[in-house]
């Protein structure tokens, strides 16, 4: 079969290399993949990619063989997973606890920009907390999981001001019902919660913005800047700010990834796909995902897409 492996060359990050195909693990299916969607941090991976790295953690597809435990979906489900790794290919192995069953009436293409994004976007309001009535920084928004965390607070009842880059990236955001701004300077507090996932500068920044007992979640660093925060800054600043380190993962995801496909089922989550390729293209959609030329997800469709 053929499957995407790393290169580490910059302009061309992945080529095509056949392999045979995957056997998977009593608690595994194996997956004929459809669709998948990588995310602007797996460019950040292949820049130096480790030693067999197979990269792909969000795929949609069908299951062609069920788990040996019993356990998941059976054979001819229409599934999306997230595994480990190994999803830019045509077959990949995923853990059933990492695989939930599609309706009809989701497709492939948005089925596939789920996983990593919207178990971030999830995970990460449970952590800020109820958020009805309650007002909401969200800095580096116009990405996969922006767009998500917008659409999921803003239905929740918080007033949300999301900070993009340009006023392009920000148009659907506002549409979502979110106050857009193109700096974080530029926002107008105090929040009661803070969205941090751009790092260096805007961290702080963003700090300054929360209210006194407030709560700055901080889960990325897209920048790729490291943040310097000053103590003494800081106590000239919001009293009794909490800042939480976030990191989304954590098995197992079927029971996230299930109530994701209910919300797009349901018309309350609408994935944002910038761009929908044959995966031939892989190497040119993920320079333009790196240099962030595509807003929301991109999404490419193996020779089996349907």
């Amino acid at each position: 079969m053929r499957r995407l492996i790393p290169t580490g060359e910059a302009a061309r990050p992945v080529a095509f290399a056949e392999v045979p195909q995957p056997l998977p693990e009593p608690g595994e299916a194996l997956i004929k993949v459809e669709a998948f969607a990588p995310n602007r941090g797996e460019t950040f991976l292949l820049e130096d990619p480790r030693p067999g790295a197979q990269p792909g953690k969000d795929i949609a597809g069908l299951v062609v063989q069920a788990a040996a435990d019993g356990s998941g979906p059976g054979i001819g489900t229409r599934v999306v997973g997230h595994p480990a790794q190994g999803g830019w290919a045509e077959y990949a192995t995923v853990p059933t606890h990492a695989l939930a069953a599609l309706p009809e009436s989701v497709d492939t293409v948005r089925a596939a920009a789920l996983p990593l994004a919207g178990i971030t976007a999830l995970r990460l309001l449970r952590t800020a907390g109820s958020l009805t009535g309650r007002r909401v920084l969200l800095t580096g928004a116009s990405g996969g999981v922006g767009h998500y965390v917008t659409e999921l607070a803003v239905g929740a009842g918080a007033e949300v001001t999301a900070v993009t880059a340009t006023p392009v990236r920000g148009e659907r955001l506002a549409a979502l019902g979110a106050r857009v701004v193109h700096e974080v300077g530029a926002a107008q507090g105090p929040f009661d919660v803070v969205l941090e996932s751009t790092g260096g500068p805007d961290l702080p920044r963003a700090l300054s913005k929360a209210r006194p007992g407030g709560l700055l979640v901080w889960f990325g660093q897209a920048s790729r800047t490291p943040v310097t925060l000053d103590f003494f800054q800081l106590l000239g600043g919001p009293e009794r700010v909490t800042i939480q380190h976030f990191h989304y993962a954590g098995a197992p995801y079927a029971p996230d990834l299930a109530a994701l496909v209910r919300l797009v089922e349901q018309g309350r989550l609408h994935p944002e796909v910038g761009r929908v390729s044959d995966w031939t293209h892989t190497a040119d959609t993920l320079v333009d995902l790196r240099e962030r030329r595509i807003r929301g997800k991109a999404v490419l469709l193996t020779e089996g897409a349907r």
